[in-house]
C-alpha cells in the first residue's frame, strides 16, 4: 500500500505498487499511519528542519476512491455508506497534512483524479511530471456530488474561477505544462525520476530552513482557514498560541 523511508532531513512516503493507488479505507488508513510515524519521528528529533515528500510507483499517482469496493457492498444504501466512508476517512487524512509540522511536497508521478487529486492538492508544494500523467475531477462525468471539503481546498489553491470551472463543471483533463501556466502547480518535469528529484531537492532545501515544525504547521492553517473549517480542525487556543510563542527567537 506505501512505504515511508528517511532520507537525511527528509521523510519520502510512497504509494507501493503498479496499480492505481485507489484510495480505499485500508490504503488511507496506511497513508495515515505513516504520516502519524513522520510526526512522531521528527518531535523525537527535535520537532524543527524536516520535510516530506509523498510520491507513487506505477503509471498512477491515484485515481481517487476505490469505486470497485464501494459498488461491491450491492445495494445503492450500502455504495452510498462507503463512499461516505471513504469520504470521511480522506477528510481526516487532509488534516493530517494540514497539521503535519513540516513542508509538504506532492510528487505527482503519473494521472492525479479526484481524490487522488486532492490527496496532491493538500501537499504544500506539487511538482509533477510532464512527458504523461493529468489532473482530472471525474464527478461531473460519474454524476457523483463533490464533497465541501473537495471544494473548499481547490478554492484555496485555485484562485481563478475560469480554472476552477474547467475542473469541476467541465472535466477537464489538465497535463502538467498547462497546469504550471495556470497555478495549479509549482514545477513540471520531463518524466518520473526527475520530479521524485525535484521534490526531494525542494525538501532539502525547505529542511534546512530548520524550521520550527509546529509554528509550520499553525502558520499553514493560518493561510487555508476555509479549508481547516471544511476538515473540522478547531482554531488555536490562547493556550496553544502561548506554546508556540514560548518557542519563538525574540
Amino acid at each position: 500500500m506505501c512505504s515511508l523511508e528517511k532520507r537525511g532531513r527528509v521523510f519520502v512516503l510512497t504509494l507501493t505498487g503498479d496499480g492505481e493507488h485507489r484510495l480505499s479505507p485500508d490504503v488511507i488508513a496506511a497513508i495515515r499511519d505513516a504520516l502519524a510515524r513522520v510526526k512522531c519521528e521528527s518531535a523525537a528529533a527535535g520537532g524543527r528542519g524536516f520535510a516530506l515528500v509523498t510520491m507513487a510507483e506505477g503509471r498512477f499517482f491515484s485515481n481517487g476512491f476505490d469505486l470497485a469496493w464501494a459498488r461491491s457492498g450491492g445495494s445503492a444504501s450500502t455504495i452510498r455508506t462507503r463512499l461516505d466512508s471513504m469520504g470521511s476517512l480522506l477528510r481526516q487524512l487532509v488534516a493530517d497534512l494540514l497539521s503535519l509540522p513540516m513542508p509538504t511536497i506532492a510528487a505527482v508521478t503519473g494521472h492525479a483524479a479526484a481524490a487522488g487529486f486532492m490527496l496532491a492538492l493538500s501537499h504544500d508544494y506539487v511538482e509533477m511530471r510532464g512527458d504523461r500523467g493529468f489532473l482530472y475531477m471525474s464527478e461531473i462525468d460519474i454524476a457523483l456530488p463533490i464533497p465541501p471539503y473537495f471544494m473548499a481546498l481547490m478554492r484555496s489553491k485555485i484562485t481563478d474561477p475560469k480554472v476552477l470551472r474547467e475542473l469541476v463543471l467541465e472535466g477537464k483533463k489538465i497535463i502538467a505544462a498547462e497546469a504550471m501556466a495556470k497555478g495549479i502547480i509549482d514545477q513540471a518535469h520531463g518524466g518520473a525520476a526527475e520530479t521524485v528529484k525535484a521534490a526531494v531537492r525542494r525538501a532539502e532545501e525547505l529542511a534546512e530552513k530548520n524550521w520550527i515544525g509546529e509554528v509550520y504547521g499553525s502558520i499553514r492553517r493560518g493561510t487555508l482557514p476555509e479549508v481547516r473549517f471544511a476538515v473540522g480542525l478547531p482554531e488555536e487556543t490562547d493556550e496553544e498560541r502561548q506554546k508556540l510563542l514560548s518557542a519563538s527567537k525574540l
